[in-house]
């Protein structure tokens, strides 16, 4: 019999699936987001990067993530929750897929130590990004912060301000390699 945690659990990624399929089939109007999947004509996301203001950056979530965000007509409150909200539901559904090769009678014992260790660093990953958003809100008061691993080593912060000194992307990018390390670190801002 399955606890109620594991009920719960999966009646909420169940619901999210749900959510996230409707939201990706809903129809291109009004306040909606609305993520193409077709990678020939990926927009992207506007953003502005610091070594060339007028260029647009790439909204990668994940490494294996390949969906891409139009926002012609996204809030950054919106952008920031859309992004997260994808990020989620792709590690959900990895780990997923880790839980039942772990839990699977037929996976040798080597493969289910390897999806458990796959699992532990997603968690890790999702730790770390979460400190990292926290402090770097915390310490430099802005409005929205998003840190995302979209690549073994490539981190990509985002920041939601008007404008963002030289000295100011330094200070992300030490307090990002604090806690990840040397990593090849990212610092795009999102206007209003």
């Amino acid at each position: 019999m399955l606890k109620k945690q594991t009920v719960w659990l999966l009646t909420m990624l169940s619901l999210m699936i749900v959510l996230s399929v409707y939201y990706l089939n809903a129809p291109n109007e009004g306040d909606l987001a609305y993520f193409d999947t077709d990678l020939e004509n990926q927009d992207q996301v506007t953003s502005q990067s610091l070594n060339n203001p007028d260029e647009e950056e790439e909204a990668g979530l994940d490494g294996e993530l390949a969906t891409e965000l139009d926002t012609s007509s996204v809030s950054s409150e919106e952008y920031f929750a859309a992004v997260r909200m994808e990020i989620t539901n792709q590690r959900s559904m990895e780990k997923e897929r880790l839980e039942a090769i772990v839990a699977s009678a037929e996976a040798t014992s080597e493969e289910k130590k390897n999806a458990y260790d796959t699992m532990k660093e997603i968690e890790m990953l999702e730790s770390k990004e979460t400190i990292v958003e926290d402090t770097i809100k915390s310490l430099n008061d802005y409005e929205q912060v998003l840190v995302r691993n979209v690549a073994d080593n490539n981190i990509v912060v985002t920041v939601k301000t008007d404008a963002l000194s030289k000295s100011e992307a330094n200070q992300i990018i030490q307090q990002t390699k604090e806690e990840f390390g040397e990593a090849d670190i990212e610092v795009v801002y999102q206007t209003n």
